[in-house]
């Protein structure tokens, strides 16, 4: 029985894969190769250990139609997507295509040719929009709940630009799944992940993207960059590590996680905005960090931070790893690909 990962090749998909190949599974990987970093990644993971690659695009159900013929799917991790906001806004066909038609493409391949196995997919916390019921104080370094610090599964959807639609209809499409053909589907709305391997830009894995920023300051105090919105937005952290364990919990628990969507970040214990980053990058790098301000996204969230209690009740999971260990580790990512460049 094989693990199938789209996207496997990415951030989130190659620290996953990583970890199934060190636990001795049959791991299938699928992956298109576009992103920037993903060769590099595969190469990665070939010094690992064995597995199937297959580089093939979601897009196409030709491709993937074959492999799950030839493998004994057990288990499909679907992360393969487009990720960034302002790419939805730039090409919306192609991000429709990527999100809903890929998960469509994963979806029938699986209640077809692979009907008991389990579909773990990655959504995004965008499907929430701007909360805009959530009621916010503005404090010096980040807005703060005026109620809850943490948003739960019963909050309502709205499916704001077009990144945002097109990880929701994935997201509800995912759900009708399980209800309607009986697919051991899984949901997971993610909060921040960041950590090692990821190649981060401006438009997305924000973190990653000041660690690179501060070392770049630390070297030259004249850096420039910038940021969008007040550096105030809050969000909550989740170790790359903890993704990965997360994953793996939803297919041990598949039995009663099945048709079930799940908010998982690092909680509110591992919240930040924008300028605690800074200053805490200051402190780690030794380095003045003086970004010049933008105006807002579009549809960008002040504030979110997961509620993880659901997971809890029927994963078994909570996040081990502290922002203060995340950070670190991201710095040191962020070194060694600096020095190897």
């Amino acid at each position: 029985m094989a693990y199938l990962v789209t996207g496997g090749c990415g951030f989130v998909g190659s620290n996953l894969t990583a970890e199934l190949i060190r636990r001795g599974e049959e791991v299938v990987v699928v992956d298109n190769l576009i992103r920037p970093g993903t060769p590099i990644n595969l190469n990665w993971l070939r010094t690992l250990g064995k597995f199937d690659f297959y580089h093939a695009d979601t897009r196409n159900g030709h491709d993937l139609e074959p492999i799950f013929r030839k493998h004994s799917i057990e288990c499909v991790f679907h992360l393969a997507g487009q990720v960034a906001m302002t790419t939805s806004l730039e090409n919306p066909r192609r991000d429709f295509e990527v999100n809903v038609l890929g998960s469509i493409n994963v979806l029938e391949c699986v209640r077809i040719l692979a009907p008991d196995a389990t579909v773990v997919y990655a959504s995004s916390n965008k499907v929430y929009g701007e909360l805009e019921d959530c009621v916010l104080r503005e404090l010096p370094t980040r807005w703060e709940p005026e109620g809850a610090k943490s948003v739960t599964e019963r909050a309502r959807l709205e499916f704001y630009t077009p990144y945002g639609c097109s990880k929701g209809a994935a997201d509800q499409y995912m759900l009708e799944y399980a209800r309607n053909f009986g697919v051991n589907s899984v949901v997971f709305r993610h909060s921040t992940i960041y950590g090692g391997r990821q190649i981060s830009t401006f438009d997305q894995g924000w973190v990653g993207w000041f660690c690179q920023q501060a070392i770049e300051t630390k070297l030259n105090p004249a850096h420039e960059f910038t940021i969008n919105g007040d550096g105030k937005q809050v969000r909550d952290l989740l170790h790359v590590s903890d993704a990965v364990a997360c994953y793996l919990a939803a297919h041990e628990h598949a039995a009663g996680a099945r048709g079930q969507a799940f908010n998982i970040g690092g909680g509110y214990e591992n919240s930040m905005s924008l300028r605690e980053l800074f200053l805490h990058l200051e402190k780690e790098v030794g380095a003045k960090m003086n970004p010049q301000e933008l105006p807002w996204r579009a549809n960008d969230q002040k504030y979110f931070v997961a509620d993880n209690s659901k997971a809890e009740r029927f994963l078994n999971w909570r996040p081990k790893a502290t922002k203060e260990q995340g950070i670190a580790d991201a710095l040191d990512w962020e070194k060694s690909r600096r020095e190897q460049r």
